[in-house]
């Protein structure tokens, strides 16, 4: 109490003593703050403590299996971080309340940037029956509801898809907003969208399972369509600081990373896509990702 009280977290009001303070509350269990302290503290930093012996393991290669990294060293299991969160409900509670804070501080809308009308409704014959955007591995639908917000004219189905218990939990998605259970590492079961939308889920999956959740979508997609990934484009040198932090956690976690503009071309390449181009927002600030635009390379 004495360090807390130093912190100014708590007040101390005399001998043994203490009163709390806005930023104790801050940290309450069940508060965002608390959440997100609770994951750093004890998963994040589990694992970030246990990777000199991981690399001394491992003779110091970076981690590229999605099932047997950093993670699965520090906890001793043999499940991906995902399904390991599903057998600790306290832990997952802690990771989605993080995830949805991290999404609320998300930068610039991508559809601000991105040119929506020339690259989405214009040359298009296509009806209201049609799939316009299929939001993949979307959550709640933030970003598609986004969209919808500001584009109610643009004719197409708006498609948000996630795995079932998560879509079980969407709730005032509005007029047009479809919701759809779909798991990634299956096929695509919207064929010929306009767009299929991907943010940050890449970064979550080593070249393997990533080239896998392209090539899902690949075969579904038809000669107009195009894929829109919104994600970190780390520089070749000089990275900030937040997307080189977020790149350690990707490897700590995932076995996975931020990928540079080369390493998505060669992952794209890879699955059948080529990059069309990268668009980023005229102002870049910590957490703003890119968007980057693909086409199958088959319709080149």
């Amino acid at each position: 109490m004495r360090i807390l009280s130093a912190m100014r977290i708590f007040n101390e009001m005399g001998e043994n003593a203490w009163s709390s303070t806005p930023a104790a509350k801050a940290f309450v269990d069940g508060s965002p703050l608390g959440q997100a302290l609770l994951h750093f503290h004890d998963v994040h930093g589990s694992v970030l403590v246990k990777l000199p012996e991981y690399f001394r393991q491992n003779g110091f290669s970076n981690p590229s299996n999605a099932s047997a990294g950093p993670f699965q060293y520090a906890f001793g299991t043999d499940l991906h971080h995902f399904d390991w969160l599903k057998q600790n409900p306290r832990q997952l509670k802690a990771f989605n309340s993080l995830m949805t804070a991290q999404r609320r501080d998300k930068g610039e809308d991508w559809f601000n940037y991105f040119p929506v009308e020339e690259r989405l409704a214009s040359n298009r014959t296509a009806d209201k029956e049609s799939p316009l955007l299929v939001d993949v591995g979307g959550g709640l639908g933030t970003d598609l509801t986004a969209f919808r917000t500001k584009y109610p004219h643009i004719d197409g189905r708006l498609i948000l898809q996630d795995l079932p218990e998560v879509i079980a939990g969407t709730k005032d998605l509005g007029a047009g907003i479809e919701p759809m259970g779909h798991d990634f590492f299956t096929p695509q079961t919207v064929a010929g969208a306009r767009a299929y939308y991907l943010r940050t889920i890449l970064h979550d999956w080593p070249d393997k399972e990533a080239k896998l959740i392209l090539q899902n979508i690949l075969q579904a997609m038809a000669p107009d369509s195009i894929l829109l990934l919104n994600e970190y484009v780390l520089p070749d040198s000089g990275v900030p600081l937040f997307p080189g932090q977020l790149d350690l956690s990707m490897m700590a976690m995932f076995s996975s990373l931020e990928r540079t503009k080369r390493q998505w071309e060669d992952l794209l390449n890879s699955a059948g896509f080529e990059v069309l181009k990268i668009w980023a927002p005229q102002v870049m600030d910590v957490g703003h990702a890119s968007l980057i635009e693909a086409r199958p390379k088959h319709m080149s």
